[in-house]
């Protein structure tokens, strides 16, 4: 080999090193795998930041705010919530998480479909009185089976169809990823329904803070608005119709206090106090139309502030606070501090009263709604203590359908070829934004930069084996391997090396090494690229042996009070049962000749 070539190579190993040492997160790792590479010669200054301009960083990003968009429209929660009452079992209950979570990773990416349904799984455990790690590893694992199905679902998919648009000029299409990850996805989880039992069943997460303060439950008080579900049912049916997860502990109706019956039926107009998780009763108020209390009183005028600026914060009320003894609507809250008082928790007691008539009492927990950039101060006005955060959003959980109706229509385009992958996506993430179907505070948020990051730094750098030719070394080395094997024997090979290698890399970063290798190994053996491009991409995106390879694996270490050797116990026999499926798949959809 040149030398050159043994740089490049060796720049590569260092920086699986880095990744494996984890001193550094793994954008920062990147950056410092290029500022080596221009350093060495091996990455020409002009070509450096590159990578930034490419279809992968706009698709990615682009992606990721469609799936904040559609997490924050509640829709997959809210139907999720509906089939869990038809179903008992812990089996029963898992099957559903883990293929409704890897349903909606072919949608929306991986991570982003996990996320969303992760507060279903906490729910569940409670209602099974099972530890949540029963659902959460299980839940990750169908993730990254799911994101195998469609070209959006996972990094890799995408990296590996730009692979085979340079080597053919035709790259993969949105369903083309269908057949073998579907097949996948369906053997995997009827692995886990029964594999579940592997895992340890007393991990327990450390205890969060709200848990360690006992807040049990908020109170909020909801008007019923035209239109709404709940107008002309009855309080008990009311209650029944949302699986008893909030209690109606009091209603107003044109100013007089109604006494609190089973047979109540509720008008247009009522404004009902509502206690639950916060959770729980986001979803009941974003689903049946009903109005949060104070949104009718405008903080986003304040100081010229928009709504996109509009947050929330949960607070303790302290001993010497101002609000002591108070009511919000005696305190003025709204006019004199800007503010809004949308819920409540108080430790032992059921509130029944309306906020703004509820006299705060020291060691309350309260919501404060308001201009992001001023809460910090009111709040040090008041004299409350803000709790860690916990993701709060009472109120408006985006605009209903219009996310999935955009998702769906660029979609339909790509794999209609009428535009590109990356204008689509592009496209879709501008209109989620223009319509009001996701703030843009919260688009900016939802953007995982740490990813494009080491995306844009990563595509010069692992285009070094390709300029130096060290991919064509590597890749003849092992076709030599290979020239002794079957044909499955070489597909599995190379599903098998990138499988080996994205534990210690991130998924994005190992299909960047291994496509180029896999598809001048195609070359070599005098095979068709696509089944190595797509082994390549499976092997990339199936990590079920540790914790750091997959943000989604790291999603729920925490969480399900996993440890490290937990994984490859569920992982092990899942990566075996990917390798001996995936291989025909592989090659009845994509032949070789």
């Amino acid at each position: 080999m040149t030398t050159p070539q043994v740089l490049s190579i060796a720049l590569l190993a260092g920086m699986m090193a880095l990744f494996v040492w984890g001193r550094f997160r793994y954008d920062v790792t990147a950056i410092l795998a290029l500022l080596a590479g221009l350093a060495l010669g091996l990455v020409e200054p002009k070509r450096a930041f590159t990578g930034f301009s490419d279809d992968i960083v706009i698709i990615v990003g682009s992606a990721l705010v469609i799936s904040a968009a559609i997490q924050r429209s509640g829709l997959i929660e809210r139907a999720l919530a509906v089939m869990t009452r038809r179903v008992t079992r812990v089996r029963s209950h898992l099957l559903l998480l883990a293929g409704t979570v890897g349903v909606a990773s072919g949608l929306v990416k991986n991570v982003g479909a996990l996320a969303m349904l992760m507060p279903a799984a906490f729910q569940i455990a409670k209602k099974d009185n099972a530890s949540p790690s029963v659902f959460l590893m299980p839940m990750s694992f169908a993730s990254l089976l799911g994101g195998l199905t469609t070209l959006v679902g996972t990094s890799p998919n995408i990296i590996v169809s730009r692979v085979r648009e340079q080597m053919t000029g035709r790259p993969f299409t949105m369903f083309d990823y269908l057949p073998t990850g579907m097949g996948l996805l369906v053997v995997g989880l009827l692995f886990l329904r029964f594999g579940y039992r592997l895992l340890p069943r007393n991990r327990r997460a450390a205890p969060t803070m709200g848990e360690a303060l006992n807040i049990e439950g908020y109170v909020t008080e909801a008007r019923v608005g035209a239109g709404s579900a709940a107008v002309g049912e009855t309080v008990a049916a009311f209650v029944e119709r949302h699986d008893h997860e909030v209690s109606v502990t009091g209603v107003d109706r044109e100013d007089m206090h109604l006494s609190i019956a089973p047979g109540l039926t509720l008008h247009e107009g009522d404004t009902l106090i509502l206690g639950g998780d916060p959770a729980a009763l986001e979803r009941v108020i974003a689903g049946d139309g009903l109005e949060l209390a104070g949104q009718d009183r405008d903080v986003g005028d304040v100081e010229g502030k928009d709504t996109d600026q509009i947050g929330v914060v949960e607070a303790v009320v302290t001993t010497g606070s101002v609000l002591v003894g108070q009511t919000a609507g005696r305190i003025l809250l709204q006019q004199r501090y800007g503010v809004n008082l949308i819920a409540i928790s108080r430790a032992g007691q059921r509130l029944t009263r309306k906020l703004s008539d509820t006299t705060l009492r020291s060691g309350d927990v309260i919501v404060l709604q308001g201009p992001l950039d001023l809460l910090p101060e009111r709040m040090r006005d008041l004299g409350s203590l803000p709790l860690a955060e916990r993701a709060i959003r009472l109120g408006n959980s985006g605009r209903g359908w219009l996310p999935v109706v955009i998702l769906a229509a660029a979609m339909i385009a790509t794999a209609a070829g009428y535009v590109p992958v990356a204008v689509a996506f592009f496209a879709a993430a501008g209109l989620t934004m223009a319509v009001g179907a996701l703030p843009l505070r919260d688009a900016y948020e939802g953007v995982e930069w740490p990813i494009l990051i080491m995306l844009g730094a990563l595509i010069p750098v692992s285009d070094t084996l390709r300029t130096t030719g060290a991919s064509d070394v590597i890749a003849t080395s092992l076709a030599h391997v290979a020239a002794r094997l079957p044909p499955w024997g070489a597909v599995a090979l190379i599903l098998v090396a990138a499988m080996a290698v994205t534990p210690f890399l991130n998924n994005a970063a190992t299909v960047l090494v291994m496509a180029p290798i896999a598809a001048v190994f195609a070359h070599d053996l005098g095979y068709r690229p696509e089944a190595f491009l797509i082994a390549t991409a499976i092997g990339a995106g199936c990590d079920f042996l540790t914790p750091i390879g997959h943000q989604c694996n790291t999603l729920v270490f925490g969480p399900g009070g996993y440890r490290f050797g937990d994984y490859a116990r569920l992982g092990a026999p899942l990566s075996l049962l990917v390798v001996l499926v995936g291989t025909p798949l592989v090659m009845w959809t994509w032949p070789l000749r």
